[in-house]
């Protein structure tokens, strides 16, 4: 499979939001892509879908390969959660705070 469509997304999360906005640190950094991948998907719209959002057209219904044995993952998460949200991630390992001599 091509890389084509990933590195577009790439390409505009940093040209609309990282350059953008500077981000001071790796939380504000956070925060704020999430911000952005949320618009990204249920706001912003995409040309190839007659300017429609990435989710009203996948909840509108998924034709294709997948047809009717595809999942939307994001609605699973706000069952569970009761709200719309992120989807869970693994477990990490708490980062040892580096000490200063």
């Amino acid at each position: 499979m091509d890389n084509v469509f990933i590195e577009r997304l790439w390409r505009s999360l940093k040209y609309e939001d990282i350059y953008l906005k500077g981000y001071s640190d790796g939380h504000e950094a956070k925060a704020g892509i999430a911000r952005w991948i949320e618009f990204y998907n249920f706001q912003r719209p995409h040309q190839a879908l007659e300017n429609r959002a990435r989710m009203a057209v996948w909840r509108a219904g998924v034709t294709g390969a997948f047809g009717e044995e595809a999942v939307d993952m994001t609605l699973l998460a706000s069952e569970k959660l009761g709200q719309r949200c992120a989807l869970p991630t693994s477990p990490q390992p708490r980062q040892q705070q580096a000490t200063v001599a």
